[in-house]
Protein backbone atom coordinates (compact mmCIF):
# COMPACT_ATOMS: atom_id res chain seq x y z
CA UNK A 1 0.00 0.00 0.00
CA UNK A 2 2.86 2.35 0.81
CA UNK A 3 4.39 1.71 -2.61
CA UNK A 4 1.11 2.56 -4.34
CA UNK A 5 0.89 5.86 -2.46
CA UNK A 6 4.48 6.76 -3.28
CA UNK A 7 3.95 5.89 -6.96
CA UNK A 8 0.77 7.98 -7.03
CA UNK A 9 2.68 10.83 -5.39
CA UNK A 10 5.46 10.58 -7.99
CA UNK A 11 2.94 10.60 -10.84
CA UNK A 12 1.17 13.63 -9.37
CA UNK A 13 4.50 15.38 -8.88
CA UNK A 14 5.43 14.70 -12.51
CA UNK A 15 2.12 16.17 -13.69
CA UNK A 16 2.64 19.30 -11.60
CA UNK A 17 6.19 19.71 -12.92
CA UNK A 18 4.97 19.22 -16.50
CA UNK A 19 2.30 21.88 -16.02
CA UNK A 20 4.78 24.24 -14.34
CA UNK A 21 7.21 23.84 -17.25
CA UNK A 22 4.44 24.68 -19.71
CA UNK A 23 3.45 27.82 -17.79
CA UNK A 24 7.11 28.89 -17.72
CA UNK A 25 7.38 28.28 -21.47
CA UNK A 26 4.20 30.31 -22.06
CA UNK A 27 5.44 33.22 -19.93
CA UNK A 28 8.81 33.34 -21.71
CA UNK A 29 7.01 33.13 -25.08
CA UNK A 30 4.81 36.11 -24.23
CA UNK A 31 7.60 38.28 -22.83
CA UNK A 32 10.21 37.59 -25.51
CA UNK A 33 7.84 37.81 -28.46
CA UNK A 34 6.27 41.02 -27.17
CA UNK A 35 9.75 42.54 -27.06
CA UNK A 36 10.69 41.22 -30.51
CA UNK A 37 7.48 42.52 -32.07
CA UNK A 38 7.84 45.95 -30.46
CA UNK A 39 11.45 46.27 -31.61
CA UNK A 40 10.63 45.00 -35.12
CA UNK A 41 7.72 47.44 -35.41
CA UNK A 42 10.08 50.37 -34.64
CA UNK A 43 8.33 51.40 -31.44
CA UNK A 44 11.57 52.37 -29.71
CA UNK A 45 13.23 54.43 -32.43
CA UNK A 46 12.42 57.43 -34.64
CA UNK A 47 11.25 55.40 -37.65
CA UNK A 48 7.62 54.96 -38.59
CA UNK A 49 5.82 52.41 -36.41
CA UNK A 50 4.69 49.47 -38.53
CA UNK A 51 2.68 46.64 -37.01
CA UNK A 52 1.30 45.59 -40.41
CA UNK A 53 4.49 43.95 -41.71
CA UNK A 54 4.10 40.17 -41.37
CA UNK A 55 7.84 39.67 -40.88
CA UNK A 56 7.46 41.19 -37.40
CA UNK A 57 5.57 38.08 -36.37
CA UNK A 58 7.75 35.29 -37.85
CA UNK A 59 9.39 34.33 -34.54
CA UNK A 60 6.06 34.40 -32.70
CA UNK A 61 4.44 32.21 -35.35
CA UNK A 62 7.08 29.48 -35.41
CA UNK A 63 7.64 29.55 -31.66
CA UNK A 64 3.86 29.47 -31.27
CA UNK A 65 3.75 26.24 -33.27
CA UNK A 66 6.27 24.73 -30.86
CA UNK A 67 4.25 26.04 -27.92
CA UNK A 68 1.14 24.43 -29.39
CA UNK A 69 2.90 21.05 -29.51
CA UNK A 70 4.01 21.56 -25.91
CA UNK A 71 0.40 22.33 -24.92
CA UNK A 72 -0.85 19.17 -26.64
CA UNK A 73 1.78 17.12 -24.80
CA UNK A 74 0.79 18.63 -21.44
CA UNK A 75 -2.91 18.10 -22.17
CA UNK A 76 -2.18 14.49 -23.07
CA UNK A 77 -0.19 13.91 -19.88
CA UNK A 78 -2.81 15.55 -17.64
CA UNK A 79 -6.03 14.25 -19.18
CA UNK A 80 -5.38 10.70 -20.28
CA UNK A 81 -4.57 7.74 -18.10
CA UNK A 82 -2.08 6.05 -20.33
CA UNK A 83 -1.71 2.54 -18.96
CA UNK A 84 1.37 1.85 -21.06
CA UNK A 85 3.22 4.78 -19.51
CA UNK A 86 2.08 3.87 -16.01
CA UNK A 87 3.22 0.27 -16.41
CA UNK A 88 6.54 1.40 -17.87
CA UNK A 89 7.10 3.89 -15.03
CA UNK A 90 6.27 1.29 -12.40
CA UNK A 91 8.53 -1.26 -14.07
CA UNK A 92 11.43 1.19 -14.23
CA UNK A 93 10.89 2.34 -10.64
CA UNK A 94 10.89 -1.26 -9.50
CA UNK A 95 14.01 -1.97 -11.56
CA UNK A 96 15.87 0.99 -10.09
CA UNK A 97 14.78 0.15 -6.57
CA UNK A 98 15.91 -3.48 -7.03
CA UNK A 99 19.25 -2.32 -8.44
CA UNK A 100 19.85 -0.12 -5.41
CA UNK A 101 19.17 -2.94 -2.95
Amino acid sequence: METQKSLAYLRAKKKVETLKEFYSHLLVYILINTGIILVSANVFNAHEIDFKDWSNYITAIFWGIGLLFHAVYVWYILKFNNNFLKRWEEKKMKQFLDDDL
